[in-house]
């Protein structure tokens, strides 16, 4: 994880701190309900809540006992042995060190996804202002980087709001699938362990119970989180790059805010660069490299082997420190972007009229002419006007093959026409 693209609220999910006191509260309610079926004394129970509650476990005393152990759940037993004392002999009776290990990796990744949809939440509340502030904004459609038909700004933004809608769906349902806990002792059969003491900490951890954990959480959950954190990450880039692209001298539709005081280049004092947007892209890299590992993680040895281990220690605080730091970067962009829609008007108009061919094309198709000779005349004097020769309706108007009467060959170049269904767009994605 790279401190400088995280926030406090994703990096604490992932610290020794919290890491600890997880494994703890795993541990002692299992103790608490093994107290209950008379597993342990009751008497031990309580006295390990009493003393480790609210216990400040020291990481460094930890790993020095792990440099002997090499084995860090023994490692934090042992250390809590230190605090609690004797009682200390009844926990973890009858589990293995994955009950802990996944359960706890399965809270913080629910955690973390808890704070991914509030940023999707954040950015489709950005989009959604944005959206519905330039509804009406006529832009040029680009298709290949090439000016199409007209669109509206607001209506490319509500695109994107319907995507992040989908992201936020993808976010909850991997966040369901993971939510998982597994305290089912060695490969998983519960020989050592009642099932009703994984049933009881799985309610306190707020998980539901894995159906089948042969020793480990099955890694196929694991392998959809993060590949629908590397979708959403795609998605990111996606509209990062299409202001990058807005943002450019040639283009420049809308930009990046610059702030007071802001440098754009260490040499050329004029210059206001795409570094926000230049950043998400990469982190959508960073993240989208968690995919590929987290896939493979799937196939795991019989009931269990720890290949999957030193992955998930890089994969799990990186691509979702990542991806919380990337949607609230995203969401401050939108909030902020610079909108010009006078350039925007400039740029459509930029080709003289070309952006109405099609209409052309279909009001000559219906006055009788052919396809192919319809298409022939307007891409005759189009590309007259690719040459920078003159005016795309001056030119079809003097064409003698172009059939259609000045008045309404004009009527045809009516930029209104292009943003009739806008409403119905906005509907289906702002109900």
């Amino acid at each position: 994880m790279i401190t400088r693209y995280s926030r406090p609220e994703a990096v604490a999910i992932w610290s020794s701190e919290t890491k600890y006191k997880i494994w703890f509260e795993i541990e002692a309610h299992a103790a608490t309900k093994m107290a209950e079926l008379g597993v342990i004394p009751t008497e031990a129970a309580e006295a390990i809540w009493a003393k480790g509650e609210h216990a400040a476990w020291d990481s460094d005393r930890i790993d020095e006992i792990e440099r002997t152990t090499k084995h860090d759940v023994i490692a934090f037993l042992t250390h809590v042995s230190e605090t609690v004392g004797e009682e200390a002999r009844f926990l973890h009776q009858g589990m293995t060190s994955s009950d802990v290990l996944d359960t706890c990796f399965a809270v913080q990744l629910a955690r973390s996804a808890d704070l991914l949809i509030a940023g999707t939440d954040r950015v489709l509340a950005a989009l959604e202002a944005r959206a519905k502030e330039h509804k009406y904004t006529p832009t040029v459609g680009r298709s290949h980087g090439i000016h199409a038909e007209p669109v509206t700004f607001g209506l490319k933004l509500a695109g994107y709001h319907a995507e992040f809608q989908r992201a936020k769906r993808r976010l909850i349902t991997a966040r369901e699938e993971i939510a998982t806990c597994a305290i089912s002792g060695a490969v998983g059969t519960f020989a050592n362990v009642d099932p009703a003491v994984e049933e009881y900490v799985a309610e306190k951890m707020g998980l539901q119970v894995e159906p089948v954990s042969t020793q480990v959480i099955p890694r196929d959950r694991h392998a959809a989180f993060f590949a629908a954190l590397g979708v959403v990450a795609s998605s990111i880039e996606r509209l990062a790059v299409e202001i990058r692209h807005l943002q450019r001298t040639e283009v420049l539709e809308a930009e990046e805010f610059f702030d007071k005081g802001q440098k754009g280049s260490s040499a050329m004092p004029h210059k206001r660069n795409p570094i926000l947007t230049e950043n998400l892209t990469g982190l959508a890299r960073l993240v989208r490299s968690a995919v590929t590992p987290a896939m493979e993680n799937v196939a795991l040895w019989h009931e269990r082997d720890i290949s999957h281990s030193s992955v998930e220690r890089g994969i799990g605080p990186d691509a979702t420190i990542h991806l919380d730091f990337a949607l609230n970067r995203l969401a401050g962009v939108m909030e902020r972007l610079l909108v010009y829609p006078d350039n925007m008007q400039k740029n459509l108009d930029k080709l003289g009229g070309l952006v109405h061919s099609q209409r052309v094309l279909l009001a000559l198709t219906q006055l009788g002419q052919s396809r192919e000779d319809s298409y022939a005349a307007v891409q005759r004097n189009a590309m007259k006007v690719w040459r920078g020769e003159g005016n795309f309706l001056d030119f079809l108007k003097e064409d003698p093959e172009v059939i259609v009467p000045d008045a309404d060959l004009e009527a045809l170049f009516d930029l209104g026409y292009h943003t009739k269904h806008v409403d119905t767009v906005f509907r289906r994605v702002f109900p």
